[in-house]
Formats: structure tokens, C-alpha cells, sequence
């Protein structure tokens, strides 16, 4: 067993480390990485800002990612720190999302298998699915029922009931002090939110794995496609 999980350790490690050096490379728009405590990879801190033209622009937002022992095989939990007021995050600050689930067939749950958590899944994809779950709530087995029923009303009144934003936009204001605080400039239009760095030539001491590791995923997760998240920002399509 000790020889499993010794194992599991550096695989594990391994593949946060490639990750991570990805993310340093190319980051993900709107997303900013580091590691809680430079000695463990299994604690991420994840700021993210919120992307232009939604109700979460000019929004600071924090969060944890923690790793199991057996990443890529077990998906990592995903918790805002900041208060988030959202149909699909519980109020210790738990992301409750499909691909944060793992890979067992449960009809209850009402996903299916190929909604939830593989190994083929990275960071990457996590932080687009959740940027991408702000703007577009899933109300079907919502983690925040109240906060559920408030973006229905807003969504069916064509955003005459303005509740759910309110709330949002209040949370938003309450994010800029810890921006100054952390000395973090935070986008506010297109342009600085679209910003991103891109990754030196291979042979820019580039790892051993990193290529076979990445080239695989470009495809699924955008690659050099649309700068970034542009759908109606406002959120007003039905989910």
C-alpha cells in the first residue's frame, strides 16, 4: 500500500508541476495562480477576476484548489474563499459542478458519467468551466437554493427584478479592498482582462514531459482561439 501511494505522490506531483508551468507560461485569462505554500503543490490560490460586461466586472475574487494524492485520477475541490452569492456555490464557498465530480455512475444525480471528472481534465478546463458556470448558472440542482430562485426571477423578468445582481455588484464592491490590499491591479476592460503571456519556444528549457504532456489538450481547451469568454456577457440566455 505504502508503495501505491508513494507512487501516486509522484505522478501527482509530476502533473501539478507541468501544470502549473503551463499556467506560468499561458496563463488563463482572468485567472491568476500561485501556490499557497511554496513547498506543497496540493494547495493552489486562485484569484480570479471578473471578466468585463457581467455583473462580476471589476470583481477580486479568491479561492482555494486542493489536490488529492491521486490527481489526475481523482478531481481537486475547488472553494471560494471571497462570498459568493450563486446558484451553484454552497455557502462554505463549495463549486458544485460536474466536472468537479468523480467519474461514478450516479442516476440520481442527474449527470451523466461523461459530464463528471477524467483524468484527460486539467486545471485548465476547471477554471473555464467555472468562469464560464458565473455567467451561466445551472439551475437544476442548485447548491444555493435560494440564490436560485433569485437568478430565475431575474432571468424571466428580462431583468426588470434586479435582486440577484444587486447582491452580486454588492459583493463585487467588497472585493476592491482586498485588491489594494494585495496590490492587485484588477482588468476592467476587454483589452487588460484578454491580456495573456505566451509560452517561450520549446527549447526554452522546456521539460522532458511538457510536450507530450500539453499537446494533446490544446484542441479541447481553445488553444490560441478566442481571446476570451464572449458569449452574451450579460448572462441573459436561458441556461
Amino acid at each position: 500500500m505504502a508503495y501505491h501511494d508513494q507512487s501516486h505522490v509522484a505522478s501527482s506531483q509530476k502533473a501539478l508541476m507541468l501544470e502549473m508551468k503551463s499556467l506560468q507560461e499561458e496563463p488563463v485569462e482572468g485567472f491568476k495562480i500561485t501556490l499557497v505554500d511554496e513547498a506543497d503543490l496540493y494547495n493552489w490560490e486562485v484569484a480570479i477576476f471578473g471578466p468585463p460586461n457581467t455583473h462580476y466586472e471589476g470583481g477580486y475574487f479568491k479561492a482555494r484548489m486542493k489536490f488529492p494524492i491521486d490527481y489526475p485520477y481523482s478531481p481537486p475541490a475547488f472553494r471560494f474563499l471571497s462570498k459568493m452569492w450563486h446558484p451553484n456555490i454552497y455557502e462554505n464557498g463549495d463549486v458544485c459542478i460536474s466536472i468537479l465530480h468523480p467519474p461514478v455512475d450516479d442516476p440520481q444525480s442527474g449527470e451523466l458519467p461523461s459530464e463528471r471528472w477524467n483524468p484527460t481534465q486539467n486545471v485548465r478546463t476547471i477554471l473555464l468551466s467555472v468562469i464560464s458556470l458565473l455567467n451561466e448558472p445551472n439551475t437544476f440542482s442548485p447548491a444555493n437554493v435560494d440564490a436560485s430562485v433569485m437568478y430565475r426571477k431575474w432571468r424571466d423578468s428580462k431583468g426588470k427584478d434586479r435582486e440577484y445582481v444587486e447582491i452580486i455588484r454588492k459583493q463585487v464592491t467588497a472585493t476592491k479592498a482586498e485588491a489594494e490590499r494585495d496590490g492587485v491591479k484588477v482588468p476592467t476592460t476587454l483589452a487588460e482582462y484578454c491580456v495573456r503571456t505566451r509560452a517561450p519556444a520549446p527549447d526554452e528549457g522546456s521539460d522532458l514531459f511538457y510536450d507530450t504532456y500539453y499537446d494533446e489538450d490544446d484542441d479541447m481547451e481553445g488553444g490560441d482561439g478566442d481571446c476570451c469568454y464572449d458569449e452574451d456577457d450579460s448572462g441573459n440566455e436561458e441556461s
